[in-house]
């Protein structure tokens, strides 16, 4: 049960906070997903088009606008890598 953690730790954060939307937890989720089939790495190395899918997110400009919200506002630590041949770097907080 311990790989629920992140979950539940992130459901209780956003509780109150009014700024996180669907969009957000929707992608929260798939990048979750995508370290729970990546055997908890941290960080994860991801590129959009592996996440978008799995949120069923269409637009490029949604996924980097909530991605570096989450960022932002202190859930996860993003760091994009500009490259078409390296993944984006996806910190976790534990």
């Amino acid at each position: 049960m311990e790989n629920l953690k992140p979950l539940s730790d992130f459901f209780t954060a956003i509780e109150n906070d009014f700024r996180i939307s669907t969009t957000h937890i929707a992608i929260y989720m798939s990048l979750l997903q995508y370290r729970t089939q990546n055997q908890f790495v941290n960080p994860i190395q991801v590129y959009r088009h592996d996440i978008t899918p799995i949120a069923k997110i269409s637009s490029p400009h949604t996924y980097h606008r909530c991605i570096q919200e989450l960022s932002d506002y202190g859930y996860l630590k993003y760091e994009p890598s500009f490259k078409k041949t390296q993944g984006s770097k996806i910190y976790f907080y534990d």
